[in-house]
């Protein structure tokens, strides 16, 4: 019988070993590599202090070779920030009822809403040992709850199969419809929202900001201390205080600087924003992460974000870039919504009746949402 470990620090793991698992997984991405969840525990992004104490499950074969079988990012959360699936109110209920929703189990990567596989396994029956695991060990630790964020319909089928509940959300994610530049995607646009983004990027022009474009290597220390300066006045503007060290990204420049992409906001010689893009180089995937700004320049933000790194991916002839989390404004850059999922389990057989009752209305309605979402379409027909 195959057995089950908890570590407490991705470190214990095999890199070389787990990113296997990840590279045959039906979507993988850079997120889910053990560089980056390691780089965040020794970072001390996401470790015990910030509410993200790491017990990473993983399934092992019980032959002399002790190969991986399955292995997951799993951490014991003392609140729900940073996850972007929000049960605020199921934790509220839980006090309201003098019960302790905290702390729960939660499946996921620290601060990153991106789709992908989570529950790395070699087969359909260590997916589905893992999932029973992550139940088990709740159900021993007495906790209220466990959580699976932004999984792959392999990983919903082993959450299913366990009696978990199945919720559904939106993103918006841009798709290469064969375009061979930048002017030939806004030609397919209808006439307003094709005007629109042409008047907001002559408005940057007008104040004077050009873009430079740093990949990989090529984005220095320098570049990345500027970055990080960006990244913690947008936190500030929202009265919030940055999830990730310095150190995080310092360690991403040294381990995975092939999956990062900065652009620069310039005026003359002086910088006035940055974002920040994600690279997955070998499926052509890009993902918008951080961006931020040393004073305030209208429209530069969506040009940082939208216009600048989808020009990129149609030049590179990438496949998607997916926006983040949220956002109804993205449609009218192109972006068009994409259904994600995730999956929850309950200990408590009332509160498990009422969530479900709860994400089954919800379902419907995100549904719906959805489909008035897609009639709302910012493309020629």
């Amino acid at each position: 019988m195959p057995k089950l470990r908890i570590d407490e620090t991705p470190a214990a793991l095999s890199p070389t070993a787990w990113n296997a698992l990840l590279d045959a997984s039906d979507h993988p991405t850079p997120f889910m590599r053990h560089e980056y969840l390691l780089a965040l525990h020794e970072s001390r992004s996401a470790v015990d202090d910030t509410g993200w104490q790491p017990l990473f499950l993983s399934l092992w074969s019980d032959d002399d070779d002790e190969a991986l079988l399955a292995v997951c990012p799993a951490y014991l959360k003392g609140h729900s920030y940073g996850e972007y699936v929000f049960d605020w109110a199921w934790a509220d209920a839980y006090r309201r009822h003098g019960l302790e929703y905290y702390p729960k189990l939660l499946v996921a990567v620290p601060f990153t809403p991106v789709p992908g596989s989570r529950l790395l396994a070699r087969d359909a029956k260590s997916r589905a040992l893992l999932a029973q695991g992550l139940q088990q060990l709740a159900e021993q630790q007495d906790l209220s709850s466990a959580h699976l964020l932004f999984g792959d319909e392999a990983d919903q089928a082993a959450a299913t199969k366990q009696g978990w509940m199945a919720r559904s959300g939106v993103q918006f994610h841009w798709t290469n419809g064969g375009h061979v530049n930048f002017t030939d995607f806004l030609a397919a646009m209808q006439r307003e929202k094709r005007k629109k983004i042409q008047q907001e990027q002559r408005k940057v022009r007008e104040a004077g900001i050009v873009f430079e474009t740093r990949e990989g290597t090529q984005i220095t220390e320098a570049d990345w201390d500027f970055f990080y300066r960006c990244y913690t006045l947008t936190y500030r503007a929202h009265h919030s205080t940055p999830y990730l060290t310095r150190d995080f990204f310092r360690r991403m420049a040294a381990k995975m600087a092939e999956n990062w992409l900065l652009f620069v906001a310039k005026r003359g010689e002086d910088r006035i924003a940055c974002s920040l893009i994600a690279l997955d180089p070998q499926r052509g995937h890009a993902y918008g992460r951080y961006w931020g700004a040393v004073e305030h320049v209208p429209n530069l933000h969506f040009d940082a974000c939208y216009y600048q790194p989808l020009a990129w991916c149609i030049e590179h002839q990438y496949q998607r870039f997916e926006g983040g989390a949220q956002g109804e404004h993205k449609m009218a850059r192109g972006l068009m919504p994409v259904p994600t999922h995730s999956s929850h389990w309950l200990a408590h057989p009332d509160f498990r009746n009422a969530v479900g009752d709860f994400l089954a209305r919800e379902g419907q309605g995100m549904r719906a949402y959805v489909n008035e979402l897609e009639d709302h379409s910012p493309f020629k027909a």
